[in-house]
C-alpha cells in the first residue's frame, strides 16, 4: 500500500512539475521580449557615448577659446597700462615746457646782446626737455596750416582770412601733444573763416 501511495504522489507531482516548467518557459520568452525594449543595445550605447564625447569636446574647445581671449585682453590691458602709466606726470610737466617756450619767444623779441646767452640757454633747455618727452612717447601735434580736426584741436575762435581756406588752423595758441598716438592735450587754435564780402 505504501508503494501505491508513493506512485500516486509521483503521478500528482509530475503534472504539477510539468505545469511549473511550462509556466517558466512561457515567462522566459516574455522576459526576453521585454529586455531589448527597456535596455539599449551596445550600438545605441556607443552612439550615445560618442554624442556625449562630441558635445564635451565642443564645450572644451569653446572654453579654451574663451580662456585664450581672456589672456589676450589681459595682456593688452597690461601693455596699455605700461604705455600710459606716466600720463598724469607728463601732463604736469607740459606747463613747464609752455613757460620755456614763452621765455624763449620773449627773448627773441627783445633781441638785446645780454639776453643772447639767456636765449641760447633756454633754447638748449627746451631742446633737451623736448627730447626727454619724446623718449617717453610724447610728441607735439602739428596744427598750423592743417585742416581743423576736433579730435586733435580745440578751437578758441575764428579769424577771417583770405589766405587760408575755411576751417584751416591759422594760428596755434598752445601746442597739443600726443602720447604714443593717443591725445594727451589738444592744440588750442584759431580757425580760418571766409572773409565777409
Amino acid at each position: 500500500m505504501v508503494a501505491k501511495k508513493s506512485e500516486k504522489l509521483k503521478e500528482q507531482a509530475l503534472p504539477a512539475a510539468e505545469e511549473t516548467a511550462a509556466e517558466t518557459v512561457e515567462e522566459a520568452p516574455a522576459a526576453e521580449s521585454e529586455t531589448p525594449e527597456t535596455t539599449p543595445t551596445l550600438e545605441e550605447q556607443l552612439a550615445a557615448a560618442q554624442e556625449e564625447a562630441r558635445k564635451n569636446w565642443d564645450l572644451y574647445l569653446r572654453e579654451r577659446a574663451d580662456l585664450e581671449n581672456f589672456r589676450r585682453r589681459a595682456q593688452k590691458e597690461k601693455e596699455d597700462l605700461a604705455r600710459f602709466a606716466n600720463e598724469n606726470i607728463l601732463k604736469e610737466l607740459l606747463p613747464v615746457l609752455d613757460n620755456l617756450e614763452r621765455a624763449l619767444e620773449h627773448a627773441r623779441q627783445e633781441g638785446s646782446g645780454g639776453e643772447e646767452s639767456l636765449r641760447q640757454g633756454v633754447e638748449m633747455t627746451l631742446g633737451l626737455f623736448a627730447k626727454s618727452l619724446e623718449k617717453f612717447g610724447v610728441t607735439p601735434i602739428q596744427a598750423e596750416g592743417a585742416p581743423f580736426d576736433p579730435a586733435w584741436h580745440e578751437a578758441m575762435g575764428q579769424l577771417e582770412s583770405a589766405d587760408h581756406p575755411a576751417n584751416t588752423v591759422v594760428k596755434e595758441l598752445q601746442k597739443g601733444y600726443q602720447l604714443n598716438g593717443r591725445l594727451l592735450r589738444p592744440t588750442l587754435v584759431m580757425v580760418a573763416k571766409a572773409p565777409v564780402a
